[in-house]
């Protein structure tokens, strides 16, 4: 096996990264490989930041090798640097595998005839059976491009011991919702924590609105630019979210805190629920991250099925890769849930297969199950739409929290930006 390592960084938005490669195991666990994958070297191409997950990697790299008698060559290389170079390498020297990101990030390269259809591997591995509504990530018309990986549930939490003091449950509707919220004002509690000072808790609570109120299918079309910012399908979202504004259900000067002081509040039971990531554990003790829990955002149309948020990384084969048969070897062997789910558990991100070996993370396996229950996933605002409209869409969303008085300005000023990138 050949490694070559770069400097390494990691951010929030960094996807689940990693090197290595391995053998499709038969159902029966026997090995069966291609001629053609014995012949040719596999090279993988990642940023992979976490050492255990790179230790992981490397030993399935080296079991893959063993039983099969392939070279491996890996290139670890640095997050940012390697957001430019993929653009260049996906034309030009092309790996037989890399590691980037689902959603418009992965759209953007299908629809250049860049990423390789593995829709037979899905078909041969049967992973849809395990992988649900996780599909939808990484599928393109019906067609599959990747393979998700780890990543991250959103929904609201909350701490037991609170909800257990004033005999309360988490809201399923609506309804419940906005009692709920009084209920909390009247115990001295912020009923949602809320920290925008780095914009994306506002694009999160717009996807949980819109999802509730107009669905999947017409989430995404708007974060195609399909969709009219000027739609009145999203007056139903603003109105109920202007609602919770009067109401006073958000932390007062959210604009000026980010999301770790948020959290933090939520932590100090200064506040009720929360709508993030299972990141929002950073801010607790770790004396209190048993009374940490979840609970899914509450249904506001009757009848529209749940969607959630699920914000996945992804692994894919290169279309311009030299040997795509060992590429889809590689995948099989390392998607295996013993496999996948040790390299997740390296960073205590939720596998996206639903037959993983449990986790040591209660939050990990209660996210798990939840998956189990959900129609279809979407990302997240600033992952499922074009990055500009991204950065100027969080930014007005921000605003409107501020100030909803100027709704039709900034949904007007949105719209502009819609029609400028998207035509």
């Amino acid at each position: 096996m050949t490694t070559k390592l770069a400097a390494l960084s990691t951010t929030r938005r960094r996807f689940l990264k990693g090197t290595g490669a391995a053998l499709a195991a038969s159902a029966t666990g026997g090995l069966c490989l291609p001629a053609l994958a014995q012949a040719q070297e596999i090279t993988i191409i990642s940023n992979l930041g976490n050492a255990q997950q790179r230790e992981i990697l490397q030993r399935l790299a080296t079991e893959f090798e063993a039983k099969s008698g392939a070279k491996v060559v890996i290139n670890n290389m640095d997050h940012e640097a390697h957001k430019t170079a993929i653009r260049s390498y996906l034309v030009v020297g092309a790996p037989d595998i890399c590691f980037w990101f689902s959603g418009n990030r992965m759209k953007a390269f299908v629809a250049k005839g860049l990423f390789d259809d593995i829709s037979d591997l899905f078909a041969r591995e049967n992973y849809k059976s395990v992988l649900g509504a996780t599909t939808s990530a990484v599928t393109v018309g019906d067609k599959q491009y990747g393979l998700p990986m780890g990543g991250i549930l959103w929904g609201l939490f909350y701490r037991k011991d609170v909800f257990a003091q004033h005999n309360w449950t988490p809201p399923k509707d609506w309804k419940e919702f906005l009692a709920f919220g009084e209920a909390a004002k009247s115990a001295n509690l912020v009923p949602i924590s809320m920290g925008t000072k780095e914009l994306w808790p506002a694009g999160g609570w717009f996807d949980h609105m819109n999802l509730r109120i107009n669905g999947l299918d017409k989430h995404i079309a708007l974060m195609d630019g399909k969709v009219q910012y000027t739609d009145p399908m999203l007056t139903p979202v603003f109105d109920k979210w202007n609602d919770l504004l009067k109401a006073g259900f958000f932390s007062p000067s959210h604009s000026s805190f980010g999301w770790e002081q948020a959290g933090a509040a939520l932590a100090q039971k200064k506040a009720a629920m929360m709508d993030l990531g299972g990141f929002v554990r950073s801010a607790f003790p770790e004396a209190d991250l048993p009374q940490l829990a979840y609970a899914p955002f509450p249904e506001i149309v009757p009848g529209v099925a749940r969607y959630e948020d699920f914000s996945v990384n992804s692994i894919h084969v290169p279309a311009n890769a030299k040997n795509r048969q060992g590429a889809r070897d590689f995948l099989a062997y390392f998607y295996k849930p013993e496999n996948l789910g040790a390299f997740l558990a390296a960073e205590g991100a939720i596998p996206p297969r639903n037959d993983c070996p449990p986790s040591h993370d209660p939050l990990v396996n209660a996210a798990v199950e939840e998956l189990k229950k959900v129609v279809a996933t979407s990302q997240y605002y600033d992952r499922d739409t074009d990055p500009d409209m991204a950065q100027e869409g969080m930014t007005a969303l921000q605003e409107f929290m501020v100030k909803p008085d100027r709704r039709d300005q900034i949904l007007g000023r949105l719209e502009k930006t819609r029609k400028r990138i998207f035509g």
